[in-house]
């Protein structure tokens, strides 16, 4: 595995990590298969939102006081 490993340039570790997860994929049966590849597309979704919605926090912040004067001046509370 080591040889391998070496030569796709990836640690050895990692191709056992990947090869562990494999095995466990196969011995799931369809349904479940199915469930475990739409709740990692989910997730994956949902770590994207949070990103955005982290700059979108981090942006605000920054621009707080701006974005006051300019609700007060648009009637938004």
């Amino acid at each position: 595995m080591e040889t391998v490993a070496r030569n796709l340039g990836i640690a050895a570790e990692t191709l056992r990590r990947w090869n562990e997860r494999a095995d466990r994929e196969k011995s799931a049966n369809p349904g479940e298969f199915a469930e475990l590849k739409r709740l990692r597309r989910e997730n994956a979704e949902l770590h994207g939102t949070n990103e955005i919605l982290q700059a979108a926090s981090a942006f605000f912040a920054g621009h707080g006081s701006t974005w006051r004067i300019m609700s007060r001046k648009s009637g938004v509370p």
